[in-house]
């Protein structure tokens, strides 16, 4: 017993560090890639402004695949899939920094998000399985804090290994931290299955087709001189997506329930998270592009400009919940998708002799308000679940957020390159990226009306929840 009782007492101390190597590798991968594309790219003979595939494929494959995380911890243990997810994302990395080509860089990355899309939910599962419900707060703080410190060190990290090594070690950097995870979690993970087990399998191959083929259609908006693919791509997604609401409305067990879109906050929070997030999410990417492409500076010096936005992104989680209580949820969200969207035109004043201090500011304030807004979003989204809806309405959040990122992605890009061809940039790239960023800023301000279908009294009653 004592034995027994001595081991269970480790578990709880190395567990929340085991998810901790997970949540550090996934977040620092997601970020690393931004300030370093341009130097992929170079060494790949592809324009850097075509590289998004190498992003957006891991962020479309962590969508997808993540849904089925819960069904095959239950399968197969927690255990045997988290150590088999650190193996493929270490594996992934890997075969990324010995990539040839894009398309190579692509399956790579795609491997990677297959490991990345189990790693950090059965890990969760896990630690929600192992800890009392009046421990696991404290467990799962000290497991998220590498989900805050990656993002700043990702860019700086990323710019200063292409600079003074090469851009294969923004992905051979992984390698040694999954080794110490498989080795920590050969030992110390515990294998929790589930006899109760019930997957939608074809629900769920159902909405990856439809996920995957949106996301294509969007990847090739970008050539615009063969527009009838596209639209064919595009129609085929909405036709898969409505398939899914055929096989969900006839019942059984769906993956995600149509019952959850009942819920008026949890359907505000979905459609908002996807609107806001396309001008958000194209910001981390765009920026570094713009510093290097345009001003010729290092990947070092983005990496140092962009850094600022994930710490004042830590800094504006210890207000949030003060600024939610006094203004509540429709006037915060309405109010600071307005600011997020003009900081984004701002960053479209500077011309090319402006210094490039005029963006840290910028940047260092939508951080700030980058974190009110998700914490908002995901707590109203999920607000006035009932608790049989609570586990598929998260996984669906997250899904949705994946996606909205890759949409995000793909959007900026689409809308540069339309720039790019054009007269109103008189030869200059740089007006390129200040025609995008004003272009995503003004949507993004149109994005706030979306949450003009929340009731004041909305989300009054709820402790906020982090991000």
């Amino acid at each position: 017993m004592t034995e027994a009782n001595t081991q269970q007492t480790s578990v709880k101390k190395i567990l929340p560090l085991i998810l901790a190597t997970a949540i550090f590798m996934q977040m620092l991968d997601s970020t690393i890639l931004n300030t370093s594309l341009p130097a992929i790219a170079k060494d790949l003979n592809e324009s850097p402004l075509n590289m998004q595939n190498a992003i957006i494929s891991y962020v479309l494959t962590l969508a997808v695949f993540m849904p089925a995380s819960g069904f095959l911890a239950d399968r197969f243990g927690t255990k045997k899939i988290f150590i088999f997810s650190l193996v493929l994302f270490s594996l992934g990395s890997l075969f990324c920094s010995m990539s040839q080509n894009l398309t190579h860089l692509v399956i790579s990355r795609v491997i990677q998000g297959v490991g990345g899309s189990l790693m950090t939910p059965v890990g969760k599962l896990a630690l929600i399985k192992t800890f009392d419900k009046n421990e696991l707060l404290k467990a799962m703080n000290f497991a998220i804090i590498p989900a805050l410190i990656g993002p700043v060190l990702g860019p700086l990290v990323g710019g200063y290994m292409v600079d003074y090594l090469s851009w294969h070690w923004i992905f051979l950097i992984n390698i040694p931290i999954g080794v110490l995870g498989i080795l920590l979690g050969l030992k110390f993970m515990p294998n929790y299955k589930s006899d109760d087990v019930d997957f939608d399998l074809k629900g769920f191959l159902i909405f990856a087709a439809a996920s995957l083929l949106l996301s294509v259609s969007l990847e090739l908006f970008g050539d615009i001189q063969n527009i009838t693919p596209v639209l064919l791509v595009f129609i085929m997604g909405f036709l898969f997506l409505y398939y899914y609401y055929k096989h969900a409305k006839r019942g059984g067990n769906p993956i995600f329930p149509l019952n959850l879109f009942q819920v008026r906050t949890f359907r505000v929070g979905i459609v908002g998270n996807l609107a806001t997030r396309l001008g958000i999410s194209s910001v981390p990417l765009l920026l570094p592009l713009m510093i290097q492409i345009a001003y010729k500076q290092s990947a070092v010096t983005s990496g140092w400009i962009i850094a600022p936005m994930a710490l004042t992104a830590i800094f504006g989680k210890s207000y949030v919940i003060k600024i939610l209580d006094k203004y509540g949820y429709r006037q915060t969200l309405m109010i600071n998708t307005f600011i997020i969207g003009t900081l984004i035109c701002l960053l479209a004043i500077p011309d090319i002799h402006t210094s490039l201090y005029w963006f840290v500011p910028i940047i260092a304030i939508l951080g700030f308000f980058n974190s009110i807004q998700f914490t908002s979003m995901n707590t109203i989204s999920i607000a006035d679940l009932r608790n049989f809806q609570t586990s598929s309405g998260n996984s669906l959040l997250s899904v949705n957020q994946q996606l909205a990122i890759g949409f995000g992605i793909a959007f900026g890009l689409i809308v540069l390159k339309l720039f790019e061809n054009t007269d109103l940039i008189n030869g200059e790239i740089h007006n390129a990226f200040r025609l995008t960023f004003l272009t995503v800023g003004i949507l993004t301000i149109l994005s706030g009306f979306v949450f003009r279908r929340l009731h004041i009294s909305d989300g009054k009653n709820m402790k906020s929840k982090e991000d």
